[in-house]
């Protein structure tokens, strides 16, 4: 909010409260301060130069709703004074044809803003559907900044008043499916500041048919009922029933002269035939007079737009102009240092994710040294069994040699003795054959068991090795992740930066240029996202809840597309 300007209370002061759509301010006024004196003291506490668009509301003893003149004085114009004040809306009178070109304040542009958004949810000015989801989007993109869904939780933003009643009446969806589709718009948004959103927000406004129309019940010759609506172009009349397509209009380039006498309000035109005068009539005379001082501001907007910018707003447009592009360099390099943080970031969790990968790798090469190691022991025991097998069976082959001696030795002896040992003879040599071909096969087991403990032992030295490099090289690459070495945010050198060169502001101008054509590609898109939406949530319409302006609408938008077959 706003810190209000006071100034010491006296006895000859009122004080003033005067409210925008976003803040209050509070005042004291000499009794002979004039309305001029009231609106310049506001502008100059809210810093706004833009101040044609602008006026005061309030509310008069009668109860009817006026604007603050400027050279009269504040207590001379029937002002409703109690003891805690007199209370002023501070808010727009007039509109521009075209915001981008013509709002050069923030503060003037967020201003427009916050009333037209108002007068969008509280139905003042009709918006269609599809229009009201996108302008939520930018509201919540202006309000929240960039989508993030760690803040953007579901239901966050069903609390906030984003949509008009009579959208949400008339189709059969939940607060979450409304959710759900402007989150889907909003994040399309990242990246746009508070007040290019705010920006976009009012170039899709000024397209509704109702947007910046004061309307006045009137009624014509025919005694019929009809609005006259005072718009930045010219006059509009329209039918009592419909007040988003004109009966008739009158340019401001086409009317010669307005005037009111009474309760007669006169509209005179330049034709062939000469002067044409068109006679309205109104219920009370102080209506015109507001008819009327709309009428001559907006008739004086529409020819200074038409005349070569004065100094004041030259100097305007080159403030703002110079901040834009300030700011444009400082989101450049806030976009610069954000994605040096997020790289940093990115290569602190690839080193911690490497990190985990080599101590997976140290921890299965430990897991295979171990079981190497058991393999070699498993193998060892296994050849030494080999070995005692193989040491018992020569013994036993010595044995029977021996007993083979002898048994020759004792054949000497008779010859049944000898035929005796020659066939015990043949029987132990048989099995002497047998015994010396398992001691072989023994043997042959016993040398393929070394050369397999070898292997294992040449394996298990491999392994180690292995070990020691991967030990080795693991502390090389942990250099890379030691706190000295850990990732900063990075700092921008100070000449990084500069203030643009007069080829530079030539490049800028060619880059604005660039912009505005592809704003005219963006709003074409957006006239394309309109009509899938519209066809989304057709289906969910209710009938029975459309307003006659849905309907209307409805017709209208069946009528271009059938003219744009």
């Amino acid at each position: 909010m706003m810190t209000p300007f006071r100034r010491k209370k006296s006895n000859k002061e009122f004080p003033v409260k005067v409210c925008t759509y976003d803040s209050e301010l509070e005042f004291h006024l000499e009794h002979r301060a004039t309305g001029g004196y009231l609106f310049d003291l506001i502008c100059r506490t809210i810093g706004l130069r833009e101040t044609w668009y602008f006026g005061l509301r309030y509310v008069d003893k009668k109860g009817y709703k006026s604007w603050l003149k400027m050279d009269k004085k504040v207590l001379d114009q029937h002002i409703n004074l109690t003891a805690e004040g007199c209370v002023f809306m501070f808010m727009a009178k007039f509109f521009p044809e075209n915001v981008a070109d013509e709002l050069v304040q923030e503060v003037t542009q967020h201003m427009f803003f916050l009333q037209i958004k108002e007068a969008i949810l509280s139905m003042e000015v009709y918006c269609p559907p599809e229009a009201s989801v996108l302008l939520a989007s930018y509201a919540v993109q202006a309000k929240y900044g960039d989508y993030d869904e760690a803040v953007c939780k579901p239901g966050m933003l069903i609390s906030e008043n984003l949509l008009p009643q009579r959208v949400i009446d008339q189709y059969q969806m939940t607060p979450q499916m409304w959710e759900e589709r402007i989150e889907t718009w909003y994040a399309d948004h990242r990246g746009m500041s508070r007040d290019e959103a705010e920006m976009e927000y009012l170039k899709i406004a000024q397209d509704l048919d109702m947007f910046g129309v004061n309307y006045f019940l009137i009624t014509n010759k025919k005694n019929t009922a009809v609005y006259v609506g005072v718009t930045a172009l010219g006059l509009n009349i329209y039918s009592k029933e419909n007040k988003l397509t004109p009966m008739t209009t009158f340019p401001w380039n086409e009317i010669r002269n307005i005037s009111f006498d009474g309760k007669k309000f006169f509209v005179k035109t330049n034709e062939e035939k000469g002067n044409v005068a068109t006679t309205f009539y109104s219920e009370k005379a102080r209506n015109n007079k507001e008819l009327l001082d709309l009428c001559v501001g907006n008739h004086e907007l529409y020819m200074k737009r038409r005349k070569p910018d004065t100094m004041e707003i030259q100097q305007m447009k080159a403030q703002a102009k110079e901040e834009r592009q300030r700011r444009h360099i400082e989101r450049n390099k806030l976009a610069r240092e954000k994605q040096l943080r997020e790289e940093a970031e990115q290569e602190r969790a690839n080193m911690e994710k490497r990190l985990m990968q080599l101590q997976e790798e140290m921890a299965a090469a430990n897991e295979a040294l171990r079981r190497s190691e058991e393999a070699a022991e498993l193998l060892a025991e296994k050849n030494r069994l080999a070995e005692e097998e193989a040491l018992l069976l020569s013994h036993k082959a010595l044995e029977v040699e021996q007993e083979i001696s002898r048994m020759r030795m004792t054949a000497r002896k008779t010859e049944e003795e000898k035929i005796y040992l020659e066939r015990k003879t043949q029987e132990a040599e048989l099995l002497t054959a047998q015994m010396i071909e398992e001691s072989r096969k023994r043997v042959m087991e016993t040398e393929k068991l070394k050369n397999e403990l070898i292997h294992a032992r040449v394996a298990e030295k491999e392994a180690k090795e292995k070990l020691l490099n991967f030990l080795s090289r693991t502390s090389t690459e942990s250099i890379f992740i030691t706190p000295s070495s850990s990732p900063e945010t990075p700092v921008l050198e100070s000449n990084t930066y500069d203030l643009l060169a007069d080829g530079d502001m030539d490049q800028l101008s060619l880059e604005i240029e660039k912009e505005r054509v592809e704003y005219l590609t963006k709003s074409k898109q957006v006239q394309n996202q309109l009509k899938e939406l519209r066809s989304e949530i057709e289906q969910l319409k209710i009938g029975e809840k459309q307003s006659p302006l849905d309907k209307i609408s409805a017709q209208q938008t069946r009528l271009e597309n059938r003219k744009n077959r």
